[in-house]
């Protein structure tokens, strides 16, 4: 367990290098990518050339036989929530960095890029259940202790669940927010709720998935035989990595559950990005950005 001293230190580290980058790189990107997500119905009008025919009102345009269009007023406040995964599995890395310390990294470059609009935060840690809920507020203070307890976090349980954090999000925040769900989307079974309290929440909200994930989750070295351990289950294993069928077996797998994950989140229409532990997530980040405008 960290001292209080050293989750200070790592606290304000964190910040010094995220509240950079968000006030240089992110909060104009933020609020570019994100504008009309956190806006208001104000009333339809006539279709014009040049607008977004995202927002043409299907129903009033079919009545008329004219396109019309739905326009808004932006809502003086808006909310950002991190939706994290605490779950055993974020502790894995084997480079510089943790996926732990990866989404606290990410999460914090997105709270400080919400804290620049003026917008609200909030945070729900979840395992395999709802672990911890901070309620949106804003302001520096509260983005820091938001930092500090993904910094100093300890979950009651190992595992994952996907579908808890969502039904708790659409239940208990009312109003429309931006929701960044950080993980490494690792679920031990369950995918049909994940599905559906998915779609859900993406109804209700601006979903984002942010997938983070391990090089050495996609692919076994050769080294022989090694003993692992599920950091979710406990369960030990030994593996042959020397065995060909055994690195295919493993690299398929991982293309598998990758690739449904980005099927539900494609069926769900949730945007999402995949970030390694070893890569720069400021061009994921930017990337992902750019593709919403």
């Amino acid at each position: 367990m960290d001292d209080s001293n050293d989750i200070l230190k790592r606290v304000r580290r964190i910040e010094i290098k995220t509240r950079g980058l968000s006030n240089e790189i992110f909060a104009g990107r933020y609020h570019s990518a994100f504008r009309g997500r956190g806006m208001a119905f104000a009333e339809v009008r006539e279709y014009r050339v040049g607008d977004d025919v995202r927002d043409i009102d299907w129903n009033v345009t079919a009545r008329s036989n004219e396109a019309y269009i739905k326009t808004y007023e932006e809502e003086r406040e808006l909310t950002m929530m991190l939706v994290v995964d605490v779950s055993g599995s974020r502790e894995f890395g084997t480079t510089e960095r943790t996926k732990k310390a990866m989404m606290t990294e990410i999460a914090a470059v997105l709270a400080f890029s919400a804290v620049e609009n003026n917008d609200k935060v909030g945070c729900i840690f979840f395992s395999d259940k709802v672990e911890k809920f901070i309620p949106p507020k804003k302001g520096r203070s509260h983005v820091l202790m938001i930092i500090r307890e993904l910094v100093s976090f300890e979950p009651a349980d190992a595992g994952t669940s996907l579908s808890e954090p969502l039904r708790y999000l659409t239940n208990t925040q009312k109003k429309r927010t931006t929701s960044f769900i950080l993980s490494d989307f690792i679920v031990q079974g369950g995918s049909a709720a994940f599905e559906d309290a998915l779609k859900i929440a993406a109804g209700k909200h601006d979903l984002v998935g942010v997938r983070v994930y391990d090089r050495r989750e996609t692919e076994l070295p050769d080294v022989g035989f090694v003993e692992m351990r599920d950091a979710e289950t406990g369960r030990l294993m030994r593996v042959d990595t020397a065995s060909r069928r055994v690195r295919e077996h493993y690299r398929q797998s991982w293309e598998q559950r990758t690739g449904d994950v980005t099927r539900t989140l494609n069926r769900a229409k949730v945007d999402n990005v995949m970030v390694s532990t070893d890569e720069d997530y400021v061009k994921a980040l930017i990337k992902l950005f750019k593709r919403r405008k």
